[in-house]
């Protein structure tokens, strides 16, 4: 079954597994992933990227009753959603041969949390290693190997603890989770592929990536919507793990610019995906309370230390052991050297600005109702202040009380998620 506006064909099709975005820009809505229901930002971001760039675009999404009644609506044009799964060989066949021939295949479907992978490391496999082999048979099966150019969404997390910093496209590979191990299997097949095959495909070894369209389970994310319910009143103090680990964060969007021009190449090649900029979550802490006005000063070591607001001395931050991952990378730097010289990639957020736009996102989301949506579709279907004449705010719980801004106090805000710092 398809999904589409009936728009006439673009010069380029993409093919893109994964999430994928719809709707007008005042409205952003996305549908989550397949297997995780996760926000999907990679896809949403790419999408719009190919769709400014004239593409036909064809996305696969995962079917479910609560999936089908949502997208019973107009897409934007120049976008068709297909129903099935990137575990279904059969059905991937099938999707492909009714496009045609496309001219790219974007690669983003994936089990993609890390902590997860610790407790599901068959389910991990089965989506992340054996989802892409299924994908690279598809397109064997249909002989498409000289006509579509494909790109795999690989990992940072590849490179494991303890590799020396900046890591290139040069740098030995350690794994040191079961996601992880599978992402090496999905790297190690698009080369074959590439190899044995002759298909032009690359990797994009991405670090870590982000925005406001990231889920609220990954630690960014996570951190900006709690200082969000900070800023509005709704909350006093959160949680979270590691305050050490360094990450190389950078725009979700720069990376799928990036991604598209690896397509744009004669040749298939990998390429790191980076910033060069390396921040402690201690410091993401910092500068997204920054954002608001206020600043974080540390108080105490390991599970004792604390972040407290130095305006008022009111602890905003607590560690909690409950969110360390059993094996952690520590170092994660990154050296785009390569995609800067051969692709002309250059990523355009810094961090400052990336943090800014997710916080003043998650305030706005807080005073509408939508910081705790349960899933990507709840926060599609809700309607805005503006459309339905409601603050939205009434479908928080409350306990009677509201702020001068019209905003109720939670009775309970949940602070505790599981953080995920995979790219």
């Amino acid at each position: 079954m398809a999904i589409t506006n009936g728009s006439s064909l673009k010069t380029k099709i993409a093919f893109i597994t994964g999430t994928l975005f719809f709707g007008s820009k005042d409205k952003i809505a996305d549908i989550p992933s397949i297997r995780t229901g996760i926000t999907g930002q990679d896809g949403s971001y790419l999408t719009e990227i190919l769709l400014e760039k004239g593409y036909e675009v064809h996305g696969l999404v995962r079917p479910t009753s609560q999936r089908r009644q949502a997208l019973n609506r107009p897409l934007r044009p120049g976008l068709t959603l297909h129903f099935g799964d990137i575990n279904d060989l059969g059905r991937l066949i099938q999707i492909l041969r009714s496009i045609g021939k496309p001219d790219e295949i974007y690669h983003l479907a994936a089990q993609s949390h890390v902590g997860v992978s610790f407790d599901s490391p068959l389910l991990t496999t089965d989506v992340n290693a054996l989802g892409t082999l299924r994908l690279f048979e598809a397109v064997r099966t249909l002989k498409l190997e000289k006509t579509t150019r494909f790109y795999n969404a690989a990992t940072s997390e590849l490179y494991g603890s303890d590799m020396p910093a900046p890591q290139t496209e040069e740098t030995p590979f350690y794994p040191v989770s079961p996601y992880a191990v599978s992402k090496l299997f999905q790297f190690w097949s698009t080369v074959n592929f590439r190899e044995a095959y002759g298909i032009t495909a690359s990797n994009g070894i991405l670090f870590n990536h982000e925005s406001p369209r990231r889920g609220t389970t990954f630690v960014t994310r996570k951190i900006t919507s709690q200082v969000a319910l900070v800023a509005c009143g709704l909350s006093e103090e959160f949680e979270l793990g590691n305050l050490n680990a360094v990450r190389d964060w950078g725009h979700a969007r720069d990376y799928m610019r990036g991604a598209h021009l690896m397509l744009q190449q004669p040749k298939g090649g990998d390429y790191v995906l980076a910033t060069g900029q390396a921040y402690s979550v201690r410091q993401f802490v910092e500068i997204a309370f920054r954002v608001i006005g206020s600043t974080i000063e540390w108080s105490g070591t390991g599970l004792d230390e604390i972040g407290i607001d130095s305006a008022s001395g009111k602890v905003r931050i607590r560690v909690n052991p409950e969110f360390y991952r059993p094996v952690d990378n520590e170092n994660l730097l990154g050296c785009a050297a390569k995609a800067k010289r051969e692709l002309g990639w250059e990523p355009e957020f810094t961090l400052e600005s990336l943090v800014e736009e997710m916080v003043l996102s998650d305030i706005d989301l807080v005073k509408t109702g939508r910081i705790f949506s349960t899933t990507c579709i709840d926060w599609m279907v809700c309607e805005t202040p503006k459309e339905s004449g409601n603050t939205g705010v009434s479908a928080l719980p409350t306990n009677g009380k509201h702020e001068a801004n019209g905003v109720p106090v939670l009775e309970s805000v949940p602070l505790k998620y599981p953080e995920v710092l995979a790219a």
